[in-house]
């Protein structure tokens, strides 16, 4: 592994797992084994190196929707799929780091909100769309607001004033929205078959 690519590894792994204020330049030279004047040869502040690493860290986000079942091959596969996303995603993530990157790296908070909009709401309103035309979505939802609803559903559970993380699991959290957002949308029929679909997975999976 090339030497900026560790770095960046190690940077991910430690702000995912402490938040991103609380881990020093020195703590992720350790742990990669490499002195902080190298970091600098590859970065030039924390500021870079957070930049980046949210970066890659959203890239690595497409890559695994992208291997979900597709949309076009399987709604309810494709939903099943995506609550397996939520637990492996926000399992090991620290649930005050958006709060922080919202906060203190502006920048960062940019690359998100673009990131939202350019590639997570076409996403929501592909899939509203397709489950509208296969009957597992209810004909009379105005798609383009109900894709903006969830994007903000996923979002507001980041508020540690609202959901403390101390009483909170961010996993629980966004499975438990994720229901209610599709038992709001769905037909009798997308329901019964998500449900199938669902239990079939747990099956295999157990």
């Amino acid at each position: 592994m090339e030497t900026r690519d560790k770095i960046i590894e190690t940077a991910k792994e430690q702000f995912m797992r402490f938040g991103v204020r609380s881990v020093t330049m020195d703590d992720i030279a350790r742990l990669a084994g490499i002195s902080k004047k190298t970091i600098y040869q590859e970065f030039s502040d924390k500021n870079q190196l957070v930049f980046d690493t949210f970066s890659n860290a959203l890239q690595d986000d497409i890559i695994r929707l992208e291997h979900l079942p597709k949309i076009k091959d399987g709604v309810i596969e494709h939903l099943v799929g995506l609550t397996n996303f939520i637990r492996q995603r926000f399992g090991d993530m620290n649930p005050m780091i958006m709060n922080e990157i919202q906060r203190y790296f502006p920048q960062c908070w940019q690359l998100f909100e673009d990131f939202k909009k350019d590639y997570v709401l076409k996403e929501i309103i592909e899939l509203l769309e397709k489950g509208k035309e296969e009957g597992y979505f209810r004909m009379e939802i105005n798609t383009e607001i109900i894709a903006l609803m969830r994007m903000e559903q996923m979002m507001f559970i980041f508020d540690p004033i609202k959901f403390p993380p101390s009483k909170f699991n961010a996993v629980d959290l966004q499975l438990e929205l994720f229901e209610h957002f599709l038992h709001g949308i769905f037909t009798e029929k997308g329901r019964e078959a998500y449900l199938k679909q669902k239990n079939q997975y747990n099956e295999n999976h157990n």
